[in-house]
């Protein structure tokens, strides 16, 4: 690579990472059927305060990682560790209680419930501390203070992804993780969620975010990670990846025809059809 981006391997067994790491991906391999991987070998980091992406084509395993993370797909090898704990196939809601925050791409709110239900959802392991964490994220949030009362079906997406995100901030989460939070969205929702990521990332929350949007989301990003095929292909910073010409002619060009037709079509941050259940 002709600047700092590099291509990336897996971490040997006991590399040093930084003393801040809040969560260590180590070899992980996993997929949704047995013995058909979709991840091979795959690592990461991050850091408490780190803001970090993964990116890549459709098809190489990004969705899939951040599950692999949440427990929500089968690790076959490799560890997940979140503060030198091994959480590998932890379930989700033990990774809640543990400080994990975990936003899907779809169906992640309860669209007839309404906004203050949606945020009293997200405090249920301590209902008791649910006025104190809201009153603590409400300046993120004032377009959500304003709607309260409203049915979470009735919002935007772009208020829906607001909604979602607080929801996964009540428990006071040291990591979230984000799949896809500008999919379907205008432009103008986008740049507000990219803000508002960017403004949650300062609060002192590490993030970690799956996103088509490359290059939005690399201009915020501390650092990325580009799978390619189920396998680490190239990381750097975010402005190293950005101003790798290698890396944009053979990953962001793709990625930029996905977010070059969202802009031709801004209407997209509409309402989805409803569903009741929240995202898996």
């Amino acid at each position: 690579m002709s600047t700092g981006a590099h291509r990336a391997t897996s971490s040997p067994p006991g590399a040093e990472l930084p003393a801040d790491t809040v969560l260590e991906v180590s070899g992980v391999t996993a997929g949704y059927t047995p013995g058909v991987p979709i991840l091979q070998d795959v690592s990461l980091h991050v850091g408490g305060r780190e803001l970090v992406g993964i990116f890549g084509p459709n098809g190489a395993g990004k969705s899939t990682l951040l599950k692999a993370v949440f427990g929500l797909v089968s690790v076959s090898a490799g560890t997940v560790r979140f503060d030198g704990t091994d959480i590998t196939g932890a379930p989700s809601h033990e990774l809640v209680g543990r400080g994990v925050g975990f936003v899907p791409q779809l169906d992640n709110v309860f669209p007839r419930l309404t906004v203050r239900d949606n945020l009293r959802m997200g405090s249920f392991l301590r209902p008791k501390e649910f006025a104190g964490r809201w009153k603590a994220l409400a300046e993120l949030f004032p377009r959500l203070v304003e709607r309260m009362q409203a049915r979470a079906g009735s919002l935007s997406g772009g208020e829906r992804q607001m909604l979602a995100m607080a929801r996964a901030l009540m428990p006071a989460p040291r990591l979230l993780c984000l799949d896809e939070p500008s999919a379907g969205l205008s432009p103008r929702a986008q740049t507000e969620v990219f803000a508002l990521i960017s403004r949650i990332n300062e609060t002192g929350t590490a993030v970690l975010i799956v996103e088509q949007n490359a290059r939005r989301c690399l201009a915020i990003c501390d650092r990325g990670y580009i799978l390619d095929q189920g396998h680490n292909a190239v990381t750097g910073t975010g402005r190293e990846l950005l101003d790798d010409p290698a890396v944009v002619e053979l990953y962001l060009g793709r990625l930029g025809a996905a977010t070059r037709a969202d802009a031709n079509h801004p209407e997209t941050d509409e309402r989805r059809p409803p569903s009741d259940e929240p995202g898996r």
